[in-house]
This record gives structure tokens, C-alpha cells and sequence, in this order.
């Protein structure tokens, strides 16, 4: 990696407009070479505050959903040459404030790949973090950690950054569109003996924050455990999945 890394931050948008001002003049601009918005299908004026805002803008015709937002941004984050593509939330729940903690432990070397977490300095519950929520997380990273064969605090976070090597790496355009990418990501990434760093933070559970409900939360976290399942099917060699062969 050069000496000055190019930074790219990738936002994936639905409808945020009314917000994505506050998360753009919140992201510390020093190092960062571009940021682009994917607009996933958004019906309000996302498009017109990220132009006005000067963030180029990548639109998708339908809402695709997360992890599709996810793939459109680190396509084009590559395209545009990046070395590291920070995930910023352009509804303002991860605060973007603490992006140059997610940029520095790549740009030293330190990790390939950074996640927030907000259970290292337990600020779940109190940035109010619904117990419904809590509890499953717990649970699943868990059993993500035991079946990965990882020692992450938090997996279903959605303020990351990777390295180019990684992207280029891990198979992105074949994991999930929804929510579970986060997962798919973290696994590919580990199973390629990728360091992985983590970064304390508090999470915002505002009325103006996009909310995943709780039919959608059972839905997700019923595709981890899906996920796990395929995962060590294939690692007992009980059914192959070309997705989880082992690729350095």
C-alpha cells in the first residue's frame, strides 16, 4: 500500500435525505479522496442533497436492499482506485465522526479489515440498543465466533472498513443482498486469514435512524444461522458450497 493510502468512503442510501447532510459535514475530510452514495431505489430527495452536498452519486433503478448497496459501492470504490473504502451509514445511527479510526489500523498496517462494535465498552444498552435486539446479538455472534472460528465482540455491525487486498479477495458479488452481507464478509474474510481489528463505539437508536423491525430482524437472523449451517455442512464435507471453499 502507498505511503498516503487512497481513502474512499462508500454510503449506502434509502431514503435518508432528511439526514445525510448531518452524516456528510460529521465525516472528518482530511485523507479522504472521494465519497460516493449508493442510492438504493430511494423515493425522496436523497439524490438531490447528495449532489448539492458534492458526493458522487451511483443510483440503482430498484431497491436492491443493503448487502446490494454494499456490492454497487466497493465495485466502484475499486473502480475508482481505492486502497481503503470505509462503510459510512448515510442515516447518521454509526457516528461518522470516529471514520478516522477505521481508516488509521489498515493505513498502519495494523489490519486488513476494521468493524465497530458496540459491546467492547458495553454502550449498547445505554446508546438504547432494544433488549430484543441485544439479546440475539449476543447470541449469534457467539455462535458466529465458535463456528468461524473468529474473536469478534460485535458481527452484526454495520461501520467497517476493508483494505483493497480484501476486496479484491473475497468473492463480494456472490454474497447476500440483505442485511446477512455484513456476515457473509466477515467469514470470507477470516477463512483468508485476514487481521481483523475492531473499533469501540456507541450506536444512536433515533427516530431519524433507519430501523431494521423486528419481522425483518427474525428474518435476518434466521439467514445467520442458515449461513452457519451451509458453513459447517461444507466443513464436515457433508455438502460442498463453492462459496466456502477454501481460498487463500
Amino acid at each position: 500500500m502507498n505511503d498516503t493510502p487512497k481513502v474512499i468512503i462508500i454510503m449506502p442510501a434509502y431514503n435518508t435525505g432528511h439526514v445525510l447532510e448531518t452524516t456528510y459535514n460529521d465525516i472528518p475530510k482530511a485523507g479522504i479522496s472521494e465519497m460516493i452514495l449508493v442510492d438504493d431505489g430511494s423515493s425522496d430527495n436523497t439524490v438531490e442533497v447528495a449532489h448539492k452536498l458534492g458526493i458522487t452519486v451511483v443510483k440503482h433503478a430498484q431497491n436492491r436492499g443493503y448487502g446490494g448497496a454494499q456490492k454497487t459501492g466497493y465495485a466502484e470504490a475499486l473502480k475508482h482506485g481505492a486502497d481503503i473504502v470505509v462503510m459510512v451509514h448515510s442515516d447518521h445511527q454509526y457516528d461518522p465522526t470516529l471514520t478516522p479510526k477505521f481508516i488509521e489500523p489498515i493505513a498502519s498496517g495494523k489490519a486488513d479489515l476494521v468493524t465497530g462494535s458496540r459491546m467492547l465498552e458495553g454502550g449498547a444498552l445505554e446508546g438504547g440498543m432494544p433488549l430484543w435486539k441485544y439479546i440475539p446479538n449476543r447470541f449469534l455472534t457467539k455462535l458466529e465466533n465458535l463456528s468461524f472460528g473468529t474473536d469478534i465482540t460485535d458481527y452484526h455491525n454495520g461501520f467497517r472498513s476493508y483494505s483493497r487486498k480484501v476486496l479484491e479477495a473475497v468473492p463480494f458479488e456472490q454474497f447476500s443482498e440483505k442485511f446477512d452481507f455484513d456476515t457473509d464478509i466477515i467469514l470470507q474474510a477470516a477463512m483468508r486469514k485476514f487481521r481483523i481489528a475492531e473499533v469501540a463505539h456507541q450506536t444512536r437508536y433515533r427516530d431519524e435512524n433507519s430501523q431494521m423491525p423486528f419481522g425483518k430482524a427474525v428474518k435476518y437472523g434466521l439467514g445467520i444461522v442458515f449461513t452457519i449451517l451451509k458453513f459447517k455442512l461444507h466443513q464436515a464435507g457433508l455438502v460442498r458450497f463453492e462459496l466456502f471453499e477454501d481460498k487463500k
